[in-house]
């Protein structure tokens, strides 16, 4: 795993990158972090064994989704437990207000929290029905990775990625919208 790392480090990046640029301004997770994280899951992935490169990113995106969705439970439950939101002055340019994010930047990390969170429990029904579209969520959505490079890390073609893709969104725009 080691020696893997330095190869793909810049490619985690970009999917991080990618899956940070639908989160709201100034979330603390950076792009970085991301990484490090999905990497320690990775990492802690004892039984793995990586098939080939494609199947590495499909692991990583599982692995970025896991860390997403914990961050997002996290958020609820510091907003439960009444506590704030740490930002910088930096990243929080314009939503500062005595140090707090301003009503507008709160209300989008709450609903961007909860959003994940459905997702990720849906995502979790949808298993239980169909494993495979839940993997194609994955590596599209979380790691951003192309109908070609989801077809390679899933051992299918990429239009049974296409369907699976339209299947699993429609299914999900379903559940999401009760």
């Amino acid at each position: 795993m080691g020696q893997l790392v330095p190869l793909v480090y810049d490619e985690l990046r970009v999917m991080a990158h990618r899956q940070l640029q639908r989160e709201r301004a100034g979330h603390t997770l950076s792009t970085t972090a991301l990484v490090h994280e999905a990497y320690l899951k990775l990492v802690d992935q004892h039984r793995a064994q990586w098939k080939d490169r494609a199947h590495f990113f499909a692991i990583a995106s599982e692995m970025m989704r896991r860390v997403l969705v914990d961050y997002a439970r996290r958020h609820r439950a510091a907003k439960r437990d009444g506590a704030r939101v740490q930002v910088s002055l930096d990243t929080a340019a314009g939503g500062v207000d005595d140090g707090r994010f301003s009503g507008d930047a709160l209300a989008a990390a709450d609903s961007r929290a909860d959003t994940l969170i459905a997702l990720d429990e849906a995502l979790t029904r949808l298993a239980a029905r169909d494993e495979r579209l839940v993997r194609v969520v994955e590596c599209r959505f979380f790691g951003g990775l192309t109908e070609e490079e989801t077809a390679a890390a899933l051992n299918v073609t990429a239009r049974t990625v296409r369907r699976d893709w339209i299947k699993a969104k429609n299914w999900l725009h379903r559940e999401l919208a009760e």
